[in-house]
């Protein structure tokens, strides 16, 4: 196969970047995406220019390390499927295809297509854990979960942190991601406790960064590669709220006036 590449090259964060235009004549049907990037690259080594940065891990689709947009689309556009699990045998010989970096102001180019996604750590940091101890693996039976929210809260916490909702949402919105990682802890005994002090933190931790506010446009799903449900974005906006009624204290027991999530 050959293939005409318009791959975004950015020096760093500060530098001025372009789309640069290559021809890669070297495409096996059979490669990933992100090998045939590895042949690409090969070539301009061999060339003495530089290659393009892109990054990768597991290449598994379970780490979220991978990621860009590939003709406008993250990851690519193909449903329930990360950049790394992409193959070339989706495109056609003569395809010309545009790659860029995740858009968001949230996410900073660090270089070419790798952006810093630092702002969903913050945010897990504020609270996306369980602070209990649960000690070594309990007995099935020892705590009884019901199986719809065991299985519900495993859907959930597929999410692999990739930012590809956030680079699909016109609004640059953070809102799935953030409400897959407070339901999938929020729905089991262990997460109840803090519950309510989690979704406020996190929700805090949000608003520090430059994410933007989600206004239902969906295609946050649309675009996510493990397929999670918008429905957590409801169930995080209702216990967001929840969690300022009347007698849920804050801190040492003072009530706080804070502006709501948006509804959805």
């Amino acid at each position: 196969m050959k293939l005409t590449l318009h791959i975004w090259r950015q020096n760093g964060p500060n530098a001025k970047g372009r789309f640069v235009t290559y021809t890669h004549d070297k495409v096996n049907e059979h490669m990933s995406f992100l090998e045939m990037l590895d042949v690409l690259n090969q070539e301009l080594i061999e060339r003495g220019e530089e290659p393009v940065a892109f990054e990768h891990d597991c290449r598994e689709g379970v780490c979220g390390m991978c990621g860009f947009v590939i003709n406008g689309l993250p990851h690519g556009g193909r449903k329930g499927t990360t950049t790394c699990q992409l193959h070339m045998r989706h495109f056609s010989d003569g395809d010309e295809l545009t790659l860029e970096p995740w858009r968001s102001a949230a996410f900073p180019v660090l270089r070419d297509l790798v952006v810093d996604r630092s702002s969903f750590d913050r945010i897990i940091q504020a609270g996306g854990f369980i602070s209990v101890h649960t000690g070594a693996p309990p007995d099935a039976s020892t705590l009884l979960v019901p199986k719809d929210d065991a299985e519900l809260a495993m859907d959930y916490a597929e999410c692999i942190g990739c930012g590809a909702c956030v680079a699909a949402c016109p609004n640059g919105a953070a809102m799935l991601f953030m409400s897959a990682k407070i339901a999938h802890l929020g729905m089991l005994p262990q997460g109840k406790i803090e519950a309510d002090r989690r979704v406020r933190a996190m929700a805090e931790a949000m608003e520090k960064e430059a994410f933007g506010s989600c206004t239902n446009y969906t295609s946050c799903e649309a675009a996510c590669p493990k397929e999670i449900s918008i429905s957590a974005i409801a169930r995080m906006n209702a216990d967001y709220r929840r969690a300022f009624l009347p007698g849920k204290p804050v801190g040492g027991g003072k009530l706080e006036k804070v502006k709501l999530l948006p509804a959805t």
